[in-house]
């Protein structure tokens, strides 16, 4: 066998709902084809930036967590996203962090902490065969991934090419992405159909607070909370596209804010539109959480998409080991040993292992 035929990963445990994601199926609405792809879209493009690989790379989506994987050959892995407790051979990993897994280690997620959905991203990415230009899952339409469906168990998951670009060792800090509140204050557009609600109704949006519901999925979140009056007191419309961030509110008033696994139209008048920027903290938003709206113009969304992109990017990788050099007889070694605050970690010719230190007394 090739080395390419070599590199995989092996499922053990999938977890609740696990999923091959990249950026999404685009391109195909107009024919009624969904978009699909990562929900936090960022914790993903940050997750391929970590490992060197291009960001439109497929890797796992894991809602709630629980997963465990086998790697065939060594591997360069990042996990980003919702708190999980990752641990490799039962040593902790840091989110945001790349590591190097040896040939046969066991990455483990447990159930989450905080937030919803954690990612995985291991160089080269995941290397299904692409349906219609992507590698993601839509389960509804059973399109992408493995056979359109949910990862399961004994899964064996190719891997590409990682080139020369994988590095371990590298860490994300943007000074937030750490941080996954309980509550929400969103930036939204008014429109396209603002103006079929009253101007109480507008107000009511914008000065509520809304709890996100367990009926929510990637299709949607499903918000409770007080009722947007239209003008006419229907709330139904010609069906028209929708886009991810559409505010739906149908015939009950309660708005749904959908997300990644959208209809490509809809029947009910859209309020407002979620900025782009905001929609990765969506994606986090676990049954409970509250939202509140505050509306902006398009200039200030189009201008805070382009200070994200500006942000993730390399400028936003810190390196977390300067290592020494040592020689051993007649071999010089690099190595070097950190921490940041989350999990500690050994550089040793190059590469990051995570690593677990005991304390030990000995006997008098």
């Amino acid at each position: 066998m090739t080395s390419a035929m070599n590199r995989y990963i092996r499922v053990i445990q999938p977890g609740p709902m696990t999923l091959v994601q990249d950026r999404g199926r685009v391109g195909f609405q107009q024919l009624g084809v969904s978009v699909s792809g990562a929900v936090d879209a960022d914790a993903l493009a940050i997750g391929n930036l970590l490992v060197g690989n291009d960001r439109m790379a497929a890797g796992l989506e894991m809602m709630l967590g629980g997963l465990e994987i086998e790697f065939s050959m060594p591997t360069v892995f990042a996990v980003t996203g919702a708190d999980v407790g990752a641990t490799v051979d039962e040593v902790p990993v840091a989110t945001h962090v790349s590591y190097l897994a040896h040939a046969g280690a066991h990455l483990k997620l447990e159930m989450v902490h905080r937030g919803l959905r954690a990612y995985v991203a291991m160089a080269g990415g995941i290397a299904v065969s692409k349906t219609l230009g992507s590698r993601s899952t839509h389960i509804p339409s059973k399109l992408g991934g493995i056979e359109g469906r949910m990862v399961m168990e004994a899964d064996l998951l190719p891997l590409g090419d990682p080139g020369g670009s994988a590095v371990s060792g590298l860490w994300f800090d943007d000074g937030k992405r750490a941080a996954i509140p309980s509550e929400l204050n969103v930036r939204i557009v008014l429109g396209p159909q603002d103006d079929e609600f009253s101007s109480s109704g507008v107000e009511t949006l914008l000065g509520s607070t809304y709890t996100v519901t367990d009926q929510s999925n990637r299709q949607g979140l499903r918000l409770d909370g007080p009722v947007i009056e239209s003008k006419s007191g229907r709330y139904d419309i010609i069906s028209d596209a929708v886009v991810n961030g559409s505010i739906q509110v149908p015939g009950d008033g309660k708005p749904i804010i959908l997300l990644a696994d959208r209809q490509t139209t809809g029947g009910y008048a859209k309020i407002a539109t979620v900025v782009t920027v905001d929609l990765p903290e969506l994606g986090q938003a676990s049954p409970g959480t509250n939202i509140t709206f505050t509306a902006i113009s398009v200039d200030e969304a189009q201008q805070l998409l382009v200070q994200q992109d500006l942000m993730i990017s390399s400028s936003a990788l810190v390196r977390l080991i300067e290592p020494i050099s040592l020689h051993v007889d007649t071999e010089r070694v690099s190595v070097g040993v950190s921490g940041n605050g989350m999990a500690l970690m050994a550089y040793v010719q190059g590469d990051i292992y995570p690593i677990s230190i005991d304390e030990y007394t000995p006997a008098e």
